[in-house]
């Protein structure tokens, strides 16, 4: 089933109303997407609860005023602190970085014959009787030699990577494991060790990706044990990434709350100047459409001004919002707010051009001409 323009543009439209008030989703009739958001793995912010309305104040004093910006800078403080705290992790068995091992690796041209696969069969035997008497430097030794032989297989390649891992030099078992992953990306066991390297390297989301897939290609007890021992840790990181990816969205949305909030104030602000001093703000009709807009004298607004319209539920809409954090518009609103008469400057701007007719459309006002005056 394809969506229409206009059914995107409308779940476009509901998904920037659910950014800004995450409560609706919570609406009852909404059960079965929450219930879908939460299948497809995603996590639905809590419910926030509307603090009680306090009763208006008939002359509150300049104090109280500020009082709200200054929480709001404490709590933005607060939370960039926290954002900087660590993750409380348990990194009991996480060993140093070890650069100073350099392997040999085969040569993947040779053309390899029967003795030399017969070789590297015998060598890998003889490196595993080695590693249970615990004589790691002879299982490596032999098994470079089985590399050498048979260069083309990634078991070879796995089981050297195992060596390191009891000789705790991680990066040498990484590379090893990319080696043979090149060789053969179905392998399970290259991502087995390669997930038990980083894990004593304190990645441990690295780790658990590697160990969930060397689990998902072929699961072995071993492979499972290891994937339970870093899950904790890279559970925590994920939650804690999670958690201030959203504290950065709200951090946003209060940002661009507040710059709607002072757009509010500049308009209230110029419309009153604009009414004491005569020009026209009673009268209206900027860009072609009763009471003006927004940032123009002349506008409606919650006040019952002229024309009608509610500043609200002009500054709900998710595409004026957007066209107003435009710089270029902003500034060509302000520069008309100020002075009516330089509307002219703006008559043959597209991008200002746009947000009219969008207007026009929206309180079902004519579009401004488009030669000559608005």
């Amino acid at each position: 089933m394809e969506l229409s323009p206009e059914h995107l543009k409308q779940l476009r439209s509901f998904v920037e109303a659910c950014k800004l008030n995450p409560n609706l989703l919570y609406m009852p009739n909404l059960e079965f997407f929450r219930r879908w958001i939460e299948e497809m793995g995603g996590k639905i912010p809590a419910k926030t609860e509307e603090a009680p309305k306090a009763p208006p104040k008939e002359t509150p004093p300049p104090a109280e005023a500020e009082e709200p910006k200054q929480e709001a800078a404490s709590e933005e403080n607060v939370s960039e602190e926290s954002e900087e705290s660590e993750i409380e992790l348990d990194n009991s068995g996480v060993v140093e970085d070890d650069e100073d091992f350099d392997q040999k690796f085969g040569d993947e041209t040779l053309e390899i014959t029967d003795e030399m696969i017969e070789l590297a069969n015998d060598k890998r035997n003889e490196a595993l009787d080695a590693m249970a008497n615990g004589d790691y430097e002879k299982a490596i030794e032999l098994l470079t030699i089985a590399i050498q032989n048979n260069p083309t297989s990634a078991n070879q390649y796995a089981k050297r990577a195992s060596v390191f891992i009891k000789m705790l030099k991680p990066n040498a078992a990484i590379r090893d494991c990319e080696k043979a992953i090149l060789l053969n990306p179905d392998s399970a066991q290259p991502y087995k060790w390669r997930g038990k390297a980083q894990g004593l390297l304190g990645k441990w989301e690295q780790a658990y990706q590697d160990l969930s897939t060397a689990c998902k290609l072929d699961y072995d007890d071993d492979a499972y044990k290891m994937l339970q021992d870093v899950t904790p840790n890279a559970k925590k990181i994920q939650e804690h990434r999670r958690k201030y990816e959203l504290k950065r969205e709200m951090k946003e949305m209060k940002q661009r709350k507040e710059r709607i909030r002072k757009a509010r104030e500049e308009y209230e602000k110029a419309k009153g100047q604009s009414g004491s001093s005569g020009t026209g703000a009673s009268t209206g009709g900027g860009f072609g459409m009763p009471g003006g807009f927004p940032g123009f004298p002349g506008a409606g607004g919650p006040g019952s001004g002229p024309g009608g319209i509610d500043i609200s539920q002009l500054l709900s809409d998710p595409d004026i919002c957007s066209a107003l954090q435009d710089p270029e518009i902003a500034a060509a609103f302000q520069d008309v707010s100020s002075n009516p008469a330089n509307i002219g400057k703006y008559q043959n701007n597209p991008k200002v051009q746009k947000v009219i007719n969008k207007l026009a459309a929206k309180f079902g006002a004519p579009n401004p001409p488009q030669g000559g005056s608005f």
